[in-house]
């Protein structure tokens, strides 16, 4: 009878950055865990090749970051979660009987973070900002929170708009415009940038006036000080600002569950690592 394997690994190119083997490491203290984390550079062009040769040595799970998200979609596609199929994209792959499987836990990181931030999300009136594989990827979860209404907002108003089509509403209302068109004093309870801008220390062109009375700004990247998304939201009136770290920390989490049936806990994790990032 094999072992339960303890091999896990984060995929990508660059890879070097990447803060998941310390906080698998710490997740792995925390819970009593016995296993090992590393982070793998794929040649852009080897990627299956690589995957197949991480499973094959024994490997129990892997963490998927750019630019292999849809690769590894592709490459689990006759075994996808929900959240994989509805965001396009996979973060999450493991073995299961013989076969590979895929999961996306990004929009579940969110959802986890903005709830420990105390942000309201059923019957929350929502903007996101941006139209690409990020904004889809936590799209679904949104809609599943409960938020009452969901505006994307997008440079190319059609991006928007087929994003808007492309998923099955509920309650939510459903809404792709290009920035021009968001009218303002929109009176948001939370505006999210799913845009690259604050890589280049820009911010998306919003209108004056976005944030409702207590409003939630969230930024799904993050950095050592705010971001320019961030520094906007607070010029405009938000009452609340948060980056992507918890999101980060919170994906991270729902990976380790998978793979480990165990659940670990966030916060401290969380909290460790803005102070290393601070230093």
């Amino acid at each position: 009878m094999s072992s339960a394997p303890t091999r896990y690994a984060v995929i990508g190119n660059p890879v070097a950055h990447s803060k998941s083997p310390w906080i698998h490491a710490r997740f792995a203290e925390q819970t009593g865990q016995h296993l090992t984390y590393e982070a793998i550079c794929a040649p852009i062009d080897d990627f299956p090749a690589q995957v197949a040769a991480f499973f094959a040595a024994g490997g129990g799970g892997l963490n998927v970051t750019v630019p292999f998200k849809l690769q590894a979609f592709e490459l689990a596609r006759a075994h996808l979660s929900p959240r994989a199929t509805a965001a396009g994209a996979v973060n999450t792959l493991w073995m299961a009987d013989g076969r590979l499987h895929g999961c996306n836990t990004d929009g579940v990181g969110l959802i986890a973070d903005l709830r420990r931030l105390g942000t309201r999300l059923a019957g929350a009136r929502v903007l996101l900002a941006g139209a690409g594989g990020a904004a889809r990827g936590i799209l679904l979860p949104l809609i599943e929170a409960g938020c009452a209404r969901i505006d994307i907002a997008n440079r190319t108003a059609a991006r928007a708009e087929e994003l808007a089509a492309a998923f099955p509403a509920g309650q939510a209302m459903l809404r792709g415009s290009g920035y021009a068109d968001l009218r303002a004093g929109g009176g948001w309870d939370l505006v999210i940038n799913a845009t690259a801008s604050s890589l280049d220390d820009q911010a998306p062109p919003l209108p004056v006036g976005a944030y409702a009375p207590g409003a939630m700004a969230y930024d799904l990247m993050y950095a050592a000080r705010p971001t320019a998304f961030l520094r906007q939201a607070m010029a405009d009136g938000a009452s609340a600002t948060a980056d992507g770290l918890g999101m980060l920390v919170g994906q991270a989490a729902e990976s380790f569950h998978i793979w480990r049936g165990v659940r670990p806990d966030p916060a401290p994790v969380l909290a460790a690592l803005r102070q290393l990032l601070s230093s």
